[in-house]
């Protein structure tokens, strides 16, 4: 059976480009009161969520349908006592949910390599169940493709407490197992996947179409199979390869969207993990690192590090906030506490942002999340006995109007959140103020982030010289079609220059002619949703305000995490870089020390040069560094009759990429000061290989 989590590239087909578009719903009743009509009602919601769902030529086959509940507490109980298999109370035990290798060996091994980490974490396996399915009614694809499919439950230890520390073993456990599992078995010999770990949760899930997963799962029909809670998702693969794993709920979330910043998400997420530490994980923390699978989707990776978070002590809609934020720069009627909340937070990370709604639960809250800009509709319904529907569209579920005694949509950058402990929906704004006032952020931020306009003046500024522009504009390469349609419109309008939708030129990597660096590279945008946008027209919406400055540790909240430059726009204008340029370390510098680093190579010396002094600029930054630098200033300005500029593109990569490799790259912020950059797409594809902030002197 072919692996179905394709590592390589396949012709033109590459899995890290993996997004979905599809459809998701959920049922829960406000007082936590578990039921099979709850299971029933979440079923029925996916059954007509089918057309968000997609399948192939071979409609039998689906991209994917799956569900998460409640553990089922008596239903399992009854199942395992006949096999000798007695649970303890519930919460008291893990369920995994696993698809494992079809062939025995395989599988064997997998289950060995689970259990043995099992004990090693001090916990014990009760035993395995063998989970019916019914694959009659199955494409051809989907059966060749189907895993076996296993439970297995494991008692808590002695030294691990019922509840969130036993959450937090499963979760280690978990981590070390698919760690340990892909170094053993044989990649295109089958597959271990663990759908769900948890003490809370389960999630039955599979390349299924919607109305197949009730009857592919024998359980999930039986009476004493019993929730509070249902989350559903139908599965729409918009330019990927389905498979079992890759079906939706995953275990916290079902996604409807895209992360269109998903690449840079994912490499600062493994730039910041040296800096990592948790008092509630402890030593389990490298256990679980690095935290993304780099083999899933845009949503796995989401749900990934949204795991993480929850783990390291955010609730999940604190979480949530860090990851998808509501605008905040410019939003006028926002509390102050609020903005000092979230600007906090962009100095610990940034956004995954894209077209995006999102489902979550962690068995005992369950609500929904939106993007920014409203790109993905859900809608909601709360019924006078204390029924809760909220999916992506209306009409998911026969409610007559007499029973209904509120519905709403969820709007633009809001959440949606049902408690069963408090028994009630609670409103956006009580938890998010919530949030905003459990620590000091308004403190921190005053105290510790810096504002590029309250930095003294600068002794001297480097002013434009006139005499010397042409031969600066030949050696970085303008062209008369560079300066008459891209540079004077902006010189004269203040705007980007205007063309027509799409780009018509010719690939760089086919013309005989040289090319910038930026020429190679396209930006990835939404498969499904590309609106126009523009930051000044849409203000309240799009930001550009960023945030520099050293990185802190993510799972943990200090005030020292605010220490960072704030800049209206990532573009530095001359007397704003000689302001960060001037900062010495001194008491008056905030902690911040800057240096500036020629960018420069040896023109006679040629490729070798070029090399040479890549080499020569890597190692000066890890010295700067040693040496307590925190603000690394690239300068291409020496340039000459004999010295070159250092392509901007190549240069911030290259530091980029060796910081990263020697563990460096979160102490410090990379400013580039070049000629050079000149379109929008420059100062993107800077910005996306390393720059914290971009001077086009």
């Amino acid at each position: 059976m072919e692996r179905p989590r394709p590592i390589q590239t396949q012709g033109l087909y590459d899995p890290s480009q993996e997004h979905d578009a599809c459809g998701f719903g959920f049922v829960v009743d406000t007082k936590g009161r578990p039921s099979h009509d709850i299971v029933r009602k979440a079923l029925q919601v996916l059954c007509n969520l089918e057309h968000r769902g997609a399948s192939g030529s071979e409609k039998a086959t689906g991209d994917g349908a799956g569900i998460l509940t409640q553990i089922p507490h008596a239903f399992l109980a009854a199942r395992c006592r006949p096999m000798g298999v007695v649970l303890p109370a519930p919460g008291e035990y893990g369920l995994g949910m696993l698809f494992l290798p079809p062939d025995d060996r395989n599988r064997h091994a997998c289950e060995r390599i689970l259990e043995e980490v099992i004990e090693e974490e001090g916990q014990k396996v009760l035993g395995w169940r063998d989970v019916p399915t019914d694959n009659a009614h199955l494409g051809v694809t989907a059966r060749a493709s189907q895993p076996v499919i296993r439970q297995i439950f494991i008692s808590r230890g002695a030294d691990t407490p019922a509840g969130d520390a036993l959450e937090r073993k499963l979760y280690a456990i978990r981590r070390l197992a698919e760690k340990r599992v892909s170094r053993s078995v044989l990649p295109g010999r089958g597959y271990f996947y663990i759908s769900s770990l948890s003490s809370r949760t389960v999630v039955y899930k599979g390349m299924l179409n919607s109305e197949q997963l009730g009857s592919f799962y024998p359980d999930l029909g039986e009476d004493t199979f019993v929730s509070g809670l249902g989350m559903v998702h139908s599965r729409f693969s918009t330019n990927t390869f389905p498979s079992w794993s890759r079906a939706h709920p995953y275990r916290y979330i079902s996604h409807n969207g895209e992360i269109n910043t998903l690449r840079g998400n994912v490499n600062w997420m493994e730039g910041r993990q040296r800096l990592f530490a948790s008092r509630l994980l402890g030593e389990d923390l490298q256990k679980v690192l690095p935290v993304i699978d780099l083999d899933g989707s845009d949503s796995s990776m989401f749900d990934n590090v949204l795991e993480l978070l929850y783990m390291s002590g955010r609730s999940l809609p604190h979480a949530l906030m860090m990851m998808v934020p509501e605008p905040w720069s410019r939003h006028e009627s926002m509390s102050p506490l609020r903005k000092a909340f979230y600007e906090y937070h962009s100095c610990l990370m940034e956004p995954w942002d894209g077209p995006a709604s999102i489902a979550f639960t962690d068995g005992t809250r369950i609500g929904a999340i939106l993007d920014r800009n409203g790109l993905r509709p859900a809608r909601w319904i709360h019924t006078k006995d204390g029924l809760v529907v909220m999916a992506s569209e209306t009409g998911v579920l026969d409610i007559p109007v007499e029973k209904i005694l509120q519905k709403g949509r969820l709007q633009p950058g809001r959440m949606f959140l049902v408690d069963t402990k408090l028994g009630r929906i609670v409103p956006d704004d009580e938890i998010k103020d919530e949030l905003a006032s459990a620590e000091p952020y308004t403190q921190w931020v005053k105290e510790n982030l810096v504002r590029i306009e309250d930095l003294p003046e600068p002794p001297n500024v480097n002013e434009p010289d006139h005499q010397t522009v042409l031969r600066r504009q030949e050696t970085f390469g303008y062209t008369l079609e560079d300066v008459n349609m891209i540079v004077s419109p902006m010189a004269t309008e203040g705007a980007e220059p205007i063309g027509s939708m799409g780009s018509d030129i010719p690939l760089a990597v086919l013309s005989e002619k040289p090319q910038l660096l930026y020429d190679y590279f396209r930006q990835l945008f939404a498969q499904v949703t590309n609106p126009p946008v523009d930051a000044d027209r849409e203000s309240i919406v799009l930001a550009v305000d960023t945030a520099i400055g050293p990185e802190g540790n993510l799972l943990e909240p200090t005030a020292e995490s605010a220490l960072h430059f704030e800049l209206h726009t990532p573009v530095l204008r001359n007397r704003e870089l000689e302001k960060i340029r001037c900062l010495d370390g001194r008491p008056g510098s905030r902690g911040f020390h800057s240096i500036t680093l020629p960018m420069l190579f040896k023109v006679d010396a040629g490729g070798k040069g070029l090399r040479k002094a890549i080499e020569d600029l890597r190692r000066q930054c890890s010295e700067a560094i040693a040496e307590g630098h925190n603000i690394l200033i690239l300068s291409d300005r020496g340039h000459d009759a004999t010295d070159a500029p250092i392509p901007a593109m190549l240069g911030i990569a290259a530091v980029q990429h060796h910081l990263l490799r020697a563990g460096e790259r979160e102490k410090v912020c990379l400013v580039l000061e070049s000629g050079e950059p000149r379109e929008v797409h420059h100062f993107c594809t800077l910005i996306g290989y390393g720059a914290s902030a971009v001077n086009p002197y």
